[in-house]
């Protein structure tokens, strides 16, 4: 019986497309929701212009934060994003196997309010984001399903 092989890091390339695939995602979501709210006020009797105003201000805060409840929702329930699923990676805790609701939070906050940190994945050997520092998280290759 040998021991388990070490994980196999995701590099910074399948990451970032996992990430933009989940960005595309949640930017729809985020611009249909804009979109609703913008129509809302125009027929409530708004300018169009202030409504824009707002609805533009509101995205700044309300994007990321819905980026981050995506990403921590997943993460925590599933271990990966629907854009990780189609790339075959996964999150896990770098100290034991299964990534916590509060690590997933912490990680998802991180990378969306500060996403420049994810460059440092460039540079680190496990690829890891700062991101994945604080959180104690690694992303790796799904193993395939045991047949």
């Amino acid at each position: 019986m040998s021991a388990p092989a070490p994980p196999e890091y995701a590099g910074p390339v399948s990451r970032a497309v996992a990430y933009l695939m989940d960005a595309f995602v949640v930017a729809v979501l985020g611009t249909g929701a804009a979109a609703a709210t913008s129509m809302i006020t125009s027929v409530m009797g708004a300018r169009l212009h202030d409504a824009a105003l707002a609805v533009a201000s509101v995205c700044l805060v309300v994007l990321p934060a819905l980026l981050a409840t995506y990403c921590a929702v997943f993460w925590a329930l599933a271990g990966r994003t629907p854009g990780m699923a189609v790339l075959g990676l996964r999150v896990v805790a770098t100290r034991r196997g299964r990534l916590s609701w509060p690590a997933a939070l912490l990680r998802a906050l991180v990378l969306a309010y500060f996403p420049i940190g994810a460059v440092w994945a460039l540079v680190d050997r496990r690829h890891q984001g700062v991101h994945d520092k604080v959180a104690r998280t690694a992303v790796v290759r799904a193993l395939p399903a045991a047949r």
